[in-house]
């Protein structure tokens, strides 16, 4: 599982950069592995958020919680994707947003220092999470403009075609705060 775990990695990484087997040997040092269970937190919301996750298998959600209890969701993250609070990560402040697992989920973690370590040391990486970032921005801008202008419907129907695995993994109620939308208005929807 271990050595499957970083090969993951590798191909995650080399869909963007290639590397040589003394480059990847460098990379996956910088790394380790966790397994957490359902229900678990891998950052909470008013903590200090050590790592960067990289999802080997499992799901998590990213969720902020509002002063009034309500949870809004931000994004889901499956295996071979990237979560985590990234501002309180790169700038070392307390967590405003949780990220929690669905599943039982093993990710691959990567500390602040190690990641500038890496950056400074093989700075062809800094190409792959430059491309990572801008891919996530992208997708942030998209889910923003979909939350302003389309409808519930319109955003349902985005989600079934961009992830349909998510309808079979995720709650209900879970999916509906993801839309923006009422647990009843999402049974309508996916009738």
């Amino acid at each position: 599982m271990f050595v499957k775990m970083y090969q993951q990695l590798r191909s995650h990484i080399e869909k963007i950069v290639p590397l040589t087997d003394e480059e990847f040997e460098f990379v996956s040092s910088l790394f380790s592995a966790k397994h957490y269970k359902k229900h678990q937190f891998l950052v909470q919301q008013g903590e200090m958020v050590p790592f960067n996750y990289y999802v080997v298998s499992g799901l998590t959600k990213l969720v902020y919680t509002a002063d009034d209890g309500k949870q809004h969701i931000l994004a889901f993250a499956m295996q071979d994707w990237w979560d985590n609070d990234f501002q309180a990560y790169y700038t070392q402040t307390t967590a405003t947003l949780s990220l929690e697992c669905l599943e039982d989920t093993v990710v691959l973690c990567l500390s602040l220092a190690n990641y500038r370590t890496l950056c400074t040391g093989l700075p062809k990486i800094e190409h792959f999470f430059l491309e990572k970032v801008t891919l996530g921005f992208l997708s942030a801008q998209r889910r923003i403009l979909s939350l302003l202008t389309a409808s519930a419907k319109e955003r349902y129907e985005q989600l079934i075609k961009q992830h349909p695995s998510l309808l079979q993994r995720v709650p209900k109620t879970q999916l509906a705060a993801y839309l923006g939308v009422s647990r009843e208005t999402l049974s309508r929807l996916s009738l």
